[in-house]
């Protein structure tokens, strides 16, 4: 039986529980996103209270950059030595000295980013779990695990879509994998938790001391736009991009596909997206798969997608995969043959995928975060 991945909400609220609570003062309070996540992926200290969510905290945060990322996290989470029994504001303090901010600025900004990313973490051991526990059977008959197939339908023939239930950047074997940007192709930092984020992060080239060495996707995404005439303004909503997959190609694949979906709102730190953009932007990222298949040896041919929209471009999960879907039912109608795949992180997203045989729900109001 798979292992279900914690959501990813429901982790971030935890964490910020912990951060005031501190590890000593765990004992007694209603963790059950944590709680499942640490009996999952460390059984063994299980049989202690708060025992086993202390082991998992310090799994994930071991994970994290050294540096100022693991360090501000250690004294966030009081996981750094000696600091097991300081008061909230105390450890929050010390963490802010650790990037150089006021205490303020801190809570707003840092502190945020690095509970997401002691959050991804989790949810990746998570994943990397139950696909150890899962083996083989990641794909088994009844269709649980973090692979599965969905068979479809599409202009009168039988279609297989397979649905990976992991973070991105776990994804093996896929030729391109498409990646949201904004219009200006401008990617995220590397500790933010987005999926770009994440495919950046995955293709970085690390030294042995986990150095990083080269970060090609957005070193590739500037020549792309230097050769385009784009340097500096905006494209068109809808645009792709696409580059090669640095590290990523340790892990087969081969191409990042990125999509300019996310129009910066001004004056805040939010973006638009449109349903119709998502779809323009999908159509144009199989045309270009058409268009360069053949220059690759073996010829590109598989794909995946994730609910494009879906994270701070505020789309509900409903609408990114019907507006995905409409572009990518129309390629298959037409006779394509290409491989399709979608990504996901939450089992809600990955029963609205399975459900595309018959007919995707209705929208609802909720917008996820991520």
């Amino acid at each position: 039986m798979a292992l279900p991945l914690p959501d990813d909400v429901a982790m971030l609220a935890e964490l910020k529980e912990v951060r005031r609570a501190g590890l000593i003062r765990l004992r007694g309070r209603a963790l059950p996103a944590l709680e499942a996540a640490a009996a999952a992926v460390v059984p063994a200290a299980a049989g202690t209270p708060g025992a086993a969510v202390e082991a998992l905290l310090r799994s994930a945060v071991a994970r994290l950059d050294a540096g100022t990322l693991r360090t501000a996290a250690e004294y966030t989470l009081g996981i750094a030595q000696g600091t097991r029994d300081w008061p909230a504001s105390s450890r929050r303090v010390r963490a802010a000295s650790v990037y150089g901010v006021s205490v303020e600025r801190f809570r707003k900004d840092q502190e945020v980013m690095v509970l997401e990313q002691v959050a991804e973490h989790i949810v990746r051991l998570t994943a990397e779990t139950a696909g150890r526990s899962s083996g083989a059977a990641a794909e088994d008959e009844d269709g649980a695990g973090t692979h599965r197939v969905v068979e479809i339908r599409a202009g009168g023939r039988p279609v297989r879509v397979t649905l990976h239930v992991h973070p991105v950047d776990l994804l093996r074997d896929v030729d391109v994998v498409v990646s949201p940007s904004n219009v200006y192709l401008a990617l995220p930092e590397v500790y933010k938790s987005s999926v770009a984020a994440s495919l950046r992060r995955a293709a970085a080239v690390l030294g042995v001391t986990g150095d990083v060495l080269a970060d090609p996707l957005p070193a590739e995404l500037r020549r792309w736009a230097e050769q385009h005439g784009t340097s500096g303004r905006a494209v068109r909503p809808g645009t792709v991009a696409a580059t090669g997959a640095g590290a990523l190609t340790g892990q087969g694949i081969r191409r990042v596909y990125h999509a300019a979906i996310a129009v910066p709102r001004a004056g805040t730190n939010d973006y638009d997206v449109l349903p119709a953009d998502v779809t323009r932007a999908v159509s144009r990222a199989l045309a270009v798969l058409a268009e360069e298949h053949e220059d690759h040896t073996p010829p590109l041919r598989s794909v995946c997608f994730p609910l494009l929209g879906s994270g701070r471009g505020g789309l509900s999960y409903e609408v990114s995969l019907r507006a995905v879907w409409a572009a990518v039912e129309a390629e298959l109608a037409r006779g394509a043959s290409w491989d399709v795949h979608f990504v996901v992180r939450t089992p809600e997203a990955a029963a609205l995928v399975e459900r595309i045989p018959a007919g995707i729900r209705p929208a609802h109001a909720r917008r996820p975060t991520g």
